[in-house]
């Protein structure tokens, strides 16, 4: 019997499940402890499950009783038939993964909506370390170059690039700022990017 975990939701991930729809059947990959589908499950009506690589993630997922499926992304999401999911969503994922453009092209193919947020590297401390020469090292960015799980860096300019390669339509764009939306210039003036996207139509 599973014992459910307390949590406490930081504000973007607050501001993030703002942008789920109630009672949507949900894919949340790379999922890490389960706490934002949890809170979906208890505030908005949701289903779903979490995709996790990581042995202790995926048993405090189990223990706040949200279905799992320990899984390594990028193997692909082919056991996912098309338009499986409402929403399939990817909170700080694309940046650990080698097949990056692969999961968003395969995000858009299981869910009717695709949500995707990541640290966005254009945020103007970023460019302010760089131009001094250093990594940047911030809340949202909190490794050293060289211990970071970050294999890519992008921009929000980046992701409209790939999206548009990708024949990606994107239905809304932001960016997050300690939980608040920043949607005048957030390429420079927040430090994590929010897109919200659909599958080209036809």
């Amino acid at each position: 019997m599973s014992v459910h975990l307390p949590f406490v939701l930081s504000p973007d991930a607050q501001s993030l499940a703002r942008l789920v729809p109630h009672g949507s059947r949900v894919l949340d990959l790379g999922c890490g402890q389960g706490e934002l589908l949890a809170h979906l499950m208890q505030t908005r009506g949701c289903t779903g499950y979490g995709v996790e690589l990581n042995d202790a993630n995926v048993q405090a997922c189990v223990a706040r009783g949200v279905n799992v499926i320990q899984l390594n992304l990028n193997e692909g999401l082919a056991m996912f038939g098309n338009a499986s999911f409402d929403v399939v969503l990817q909170i700080d994922t694309l940046q650990h993964l080698r097949n990056a453009e692969v999961m968003l092209i395969e995000t858009a193919r299981v869910g009717r909506i695709g949500i995707v947020a990541f640290p966005n590297f254009g945020h103007w401390p970023n460019r302010l370390a760089v131009l001094r020469g250093r990594m940047p090292v911030t809340k949202v960015l909190p490794y050293q170059w060289y211990d970071t799980p970050n294999i890519r860096v992008g921009t929000l300019q980046d992701f409209e690039a790939l999206a548009h390669k990708n024949q990606l339509h994107i239905t809304d764009q932001f960016g997050l700022q300690d939980g608040r939306e920043v949607r005048w210039w957030p390429n420079a003036l927040a430090s994590r990017a929010v897109f919200k996207f659909q599958g080209q139509l036809g």
